[in-house]
């Protein structure tokens, strides 16, 4: 069983804007504090052999310029690199492309501030769905990356469907898509229009309409 409950709150969730070469888009920011200097951070995020243990296979040339492919998800560009700060890449899926920027900074006492923000223009998915669409995602590695660094448990990855499926799990998909509809809220979005959104993004998760 994975203990949840604390991750919730461990994790900072906000939406805000960034200003890209085709204009102003919408940017999905998620950060935590993990208990490991940065430079194994660094290599638990960017490491071929490490990734699966916490997130999903990949494949590819992980290096600047290099293209990765996630197995069953997306892939995409390496554009920037700067060891062990921070990494560039396009998020390509499903015909679509998107962005991901990964920080590290590191914080007293040999932790390590990992911070993801994954920006996209605005479309009709992400008026159906809202961030949630991409935070629960990234919620579900962070989750992950917590449990290998700290070596507590076995991650998600790790259990694979049989964790994914379980009714921890489902509550765990509920319990974010409530907190990325704050987050919309937050950025400015009608409380109304990010409910209907959170409600389809939790609904495409769990399966299930409340």
């Amino acid at each position: 069983m994975i203990e949840v409950s604390g991750q919730i709150d461990d994790v900072r969730r906000r939406v805000g804007d960034r200003e890209m070469e085709a204009g102003t888009a919408r940017s999905v920011v998620i950060s935590q504090t993990y208990g490991a200097p940065v430079e194994d951070v660094w290599d638990a995020v960017t490491n071929a052999e490490r990734i699966p243990r916490w997130f999903m296979p990949v494949s590819g040339d992980l290096r600047l310029g290099g293209r990765y492919q996630l197995q069953g998800n997306a892939g995409g560009t390496v554009e920037r690199c700067d060891p062990p700060k921070s990494f560039f890449a396009t998020w390509e899926f499903a015909g679509q492309t998107s962005w991901i920027e990964v920080r590290l900074t590191p914080e007293d006492g040999d932790r390590t501030r990992f911070e993801l923000e994954h920006i996209t223009h605005v479309d009709d998915h992400w008026e159906q769905f809202g961030p949630g669409a991409v935070g629960i995602g990234w919620d579900m590695g962070l989750l992950g990356l917590s449990l290998y660094i700290s070596a507590r448990e076995e991650s998600p990855a790790e259990l694979g469907v049989e964790w994914q499926t379980s009714p921890e799990a489902l509550d765990f998909t509920r319990r974010l898509a409530e907190r990325w509809y704050q987050a919309d809220v937050a950025s400015g979005t009608p409380e109304a229009d990010a409910r209907a959104r959170a409600d389809r993004t939790r609904a495409a998760y769990t399966g299930t309409v409340e």
